[in-house]
């Protein structure tokens, strides 16, 4: 595969981003989505691992963790605090997180779920520790381009002193070694973080991408997002594996 992207992505509107001041509105979806949520289906006590978001610590995934516990599922958060945008250190370092825990529960592989940026390295952690890892599940993840199609790029480049066109080309060709345990990206058109578009992934034949209505920042606590990954997780549906 050549070291080329989409031509049709491009950065959140504006208005888009503007549009991401209605977060805290989300919540009012729990007063009648909250009975699709006790129908859930229960899991099978396998273990999950959370990422946060860049500029997230680990407390903006317990809403989520916590569900999946009642559901009966084992969740660990992913041990490195808040996510600063080390990218290349954090994939490492959670790397052999992952590879402890995989030992820790003795062999099962770990399902990983991630937000944002916390799912890119999701889902370079299950490439590089393919034996340790069962399943990826992205939430607004910018998984064409990195953060050129985000509206933080041009903030996160120069903090980072990188090169986004040089950059997206090195996720490119990342992405096109492909990932072999099931892989879902849930993501949403009024995204005004992350271009819709680049959280569509073209990379695995078997991935299921699936759209939702939410902000970027409410997509992690959003409970029609919530039943989804119960439902995945349960394999029911459409969303069997």
């Amino acid at each position: 595969m050549s070291a080329t992207v989409p031509a049709y992505v491009e950065r959140p509107s504006p208005l888009a981003t503007i549009w991401e001041a209605r977060t805290p509105l989300e919540a009012f979806k729990f007063l009648y989505r909250f009975p699709s949520l006790l129908s859930a289906p229960k899991g099978d006590g396998r273990p999950i691992a959370l990422a946060p978001g860049y500029l997230a610590g680990e407390l903006s995934m317990e809403p989520l963790a916590f569900f999946l516990r009642t559901l009966g599922y084992k969740v660990y958060p992913w041990g490195l605090g808040s996510n600063n945008g080390d990218v290349e250190d954090d994939i490492d370092r959670f790397g052999e997180r992952i590879v402890d825990l995989h030992e820790e529960v003795e062999g099962e592989p770990i399902t990983l779920i991630g937000w944002s940026l916390g799912g890119v390295i999701a889902r370079e952690v299950a490439r590089l520790q393919e034996p340790c890892v069962r399943e990826v599940i992205t939430l607004g993840t910018p998984v064409v381009g990195g953060p050129k199609y985000t509206t933080i790029g041009g903030f996160y480049a120069a903090l980072k002193r990188v090169n986004l066109d040089e950059l997206e080309v090195e996720v490119h060709e990342r992405n096109a070694m492909g990932l072999r345990q099931p892989v879902t990206s849930i993501y949403s058109k009024s995204d005004g973080v992350v271009a819709w578009q680049a959280s569509v992934d073209v990379y695995n034949a078997h991935a299921r991408n699936i759209p939702v209505s939410s902000t970027h920042f409410g997509i992690g606590v959003s409970p029609v997002v919530w039943r989804l990954i119960a439902d995945i997780l349960a394999g029911e549906g459409k969303y069997a594996s």
